[in-house]
């Protein structure tokens, strides 16, 4: 079920770097960001561990990639829509809302997935979890008046 379309590069120079190396690389470069961690008594550049999140723009329909924090517990990962704590989801969330099936690149494991937002007790869980691989997540929660979504992403049923 791979994706398909024309990619279009993200406008943020950054993402389109951080991306070319994750994949021109086989996953074996890249696989961490440089993410301020804030923290009442410091502020520090950490490497955090990221997978490459790909959608189908929900306007373009074009192939879109985002770096995004690893959120992984057995075989299923969460996505954070934090957006640094932004006042607006990101444009990732939006796509994989509009059309659930996406692709994760995890290292050098790729695969299709469907993409689903959780809430109540399950979000809860995945919160704690995505707060536990990127404590500053709760900070931008604090910081934003939205509620920060969370999908799930599970491995698609291969089609034969």
């Amino acid at each position: 079920m791979p994706l398909k379309g024309e990619y279009e590069p993200s406008r943020e120079q950054f993402v389109r770097d951080h991306v070319e190396l994750y994949e021109s690389s086989g996953g074996t470069q890249g696989t961490t960001l440089s993410v301020l961690v804030t923290r009442e008594e410091d502020e520090k550049l950490r490497d955090v561990p990221v997978v490459i999140l790909t959608t189908l723009g929900a306007k373009s329909g074009r192939i879109r990639k985002s770096p995004v924090i690893r959120v992984e517990h057995d075989g299923s990962y969460a996505v954070v829509a934090s957006a640094g704590g932004a006042p607006k989801h990101p444009v990732w969330y939006l796509n994989a809302v509009a059309d659930p099936r996406v692709e994760l690149q995890d290292g050098p494991l790729r695969q299709d997935m469907l993409a689903r937002e959780v809430t109540g007790n399950e979000k809860a869980l995945w919160w704690a979890r995505a707060v536990e691989a990127f404590p500053t997540y709760a900070e931008y929660q604090q910081n934003t008046d939205r509620e920060i979504p969370v999908l799930v992403l599970e491995p698609a049923a291969q089609e034969h």
